[in-house]
């Protein structure tokens, strides 16, 4: 469809769209969320409702603007005269909406990316998944206090935002959502973690042939046995410090590992020490080392190996990396725009659909090219290309032939990033307050270096509780 022939939805509803992604979440779709909370209307208004969730996902791809903004980039390539409602006229039809069409629409989209068996990121047979928590900063209103309460003073005083706590599951590979749950963070990451396995136990969501990684943080006795309740394998680091899971070395295995037990869960623990040298040989950077202690429910060593595992865990990054694309690259590190709790429920929802929208645009564009990694498709670039699309109002409507390419996908596999490299950067305690960028200490390298990696088993323990 040239973008001369510009097809929209009629009327009051042509404003409903979302340029070229408007075929990734067409107006059934939104219809059906719509539907399913209780929002579908049969009076069309000035503001329908779904114009409402639409203005709603623009609003996630353009933060920096306010929603008259949005509007304004919404209409700005559409044939018909649609004056922009006034401010107080969008925030009503907000509320009129509320946060749960959104949360319906979530529910509509999220899940694995369709793309071929050489580009998903499987092992031992398994989809591997990732799950971990961050948090985003919200308005400091009275409203919202009531709901996310301050963190309690340091020494340097009072957290200057109030915080939402966002823990998700995400497909490694194409960093697609398979679920998530959001709250106060005086709510710990391992209690959201707990009730959405949980959850995604009953509907299917986490399940048998996936393998899930997780930080430190999850290796809890209570969440293994939850996960493992799902009939899901795991690979979860453990810690190694003295208050460290305690291990018991039930079995030695031929390959260095041994097996044991978390809580009622057998597991099969690895113990390696990590080198990354300078990959340049020089020595103007140490080398870097440390110790892994991985726990996994993968038992035999002969359909995982202990190195394999190790190099495996590497993959949890794409959820670091998922949330850097969420928060510094849609977000740019700005604060959510809602006022009150429902406020921020229902745009919080919008920018995880706005997000998987996204990443499912990109891995339709690798669709057809089995020989390209979905990792070397540009996040920024798609992002920009679809505010392009939206502000020009093109490819809304697909008509007979749905092109899974289009203008975003073009601009990707025209843009597509090196293939990944081992790349290593210290970590760094940030200042609380003066400035995000600046760490603590001094002569800190801020640079990114190339390196080499080499994997040592460490020797089995001794002592009896490992």
């Amino acid at each position: 469809m040239s973008d001369s022939a510009i097809t929209h939805a009629p009327g009051a509803l042509a404003v409903g769209h979302l340029g070229e992604l408007t075929q990734v979440v067409p107006f059934e779709l939104v219809d059906q969320a719509l539907a399913s909370a209780g929002g579908l209307q049969h009076r069309i208004r000035r503001l329908p409702s779904r114009v409402v969730v639409y203005l709603l996902l623009a609003g996630a791809l353009f933060t920096g603007l306010g929603w008259t903004r949005v509007w304004a980039r919404l209409t700005a390539s559409l044939p018909v005269p649609l004056p922009p409602p006034a401010p107080s006229s969008i925030t009503a039809a907000m509320r009129r909406v509320g946060p749960k069409p959104l949360k319906s629409l979530f529910d509509l989209v999220k899940g694995p990316a369709a793309v071929t068996a050489t580009q998903v990121t499987r092992f031992a047979g398994r989809l591997v998944v990732a799950i971990d928590g961050t948090q985003i900063p919200l308005p400091d209103t009275p409203a919202n206090l009531s709901v996310f309460p301050k963190t309690k003073a340091g020494p340097n005083g009072p957290a200057g935002y109030l915080m939402l706590r966002l823990v998700a599951l995400v497909a490694c590979g194409t960093r697609t959502l398979l679920d998530a749950a959001f709250g106060t963070d005086a709510t710990g990451e391992l209690t959201y973690a707990g009730d959405l396995v949980t959850t995604a136990g009953r509907t299917g969501t986490l399940r048998p042939g996936m393998l899930l990684l997780g930080d430190r943080n999850f290796s809890a006795t209570a969440f293994v046995g939850t996960v493992a309740s799902t009939g899901a394998d795991f690979l979860i680091r453990a810690k190694t410090h003295s208050t460290a899971l305690k291990l018991p070395v039930l079995r030695r295995l031929p390959d260095g590992t041994f097996l044991s037990r978390v809580g009622e869960v057998t597991v099969r623990v690895i113990e390696a020490h990590i080198t990354l040298a300078p990959a340049d040989g020089t020595s103007e950077r140490p080398a870097a080392q440390g110790a892994y202690r991985l726990v996994t429910s993968l038992l035999d060593p002969d359909e995982a190996s202990a190195t394999d595992l190790v190099r495996l865990y590497h993959e949890r990054w794409e959820i670091e990396t998922g949330y850097y694309e969420l928060k510094s690259t849609i977000l740019g590190g700005r604060v959510l725009r809602g006022r009150h709790p429902a406020a921020v429920a229902q745009e919080t929802w919008a920018l995880l659909v706005a997000y998987q929208v996204l990443r499912t645009a990109m891995s339709d564009a690798v669709l057809h090219r089995p020989d390209i990694d979905p990792d070397r498709a540009a996040f920024t670039i798609a992002l920009n290309t679809a505010r392009d699309q939206v502000i020009r109002a093109a490819g809304i409507i697909a008509h007979t032939r749905v092109d899974l390419v289009g203008r975003i996908g073009a601009a990707i596999l025209d843009g597509l990033l090196p293939a990944r490299r081992n790349r290593t950067r210290p970590r760094v305690k940030k200042r609380a307050i003066s400035s995000k960028y600046r760490a603590v200490g001094r002569d800190i390298d801020h640079r990114t270096h190339r390196t080499t990696i080499q994997i040592e088993h460490n020797p089995l323990p001794s002592r009896p509780d490992g």
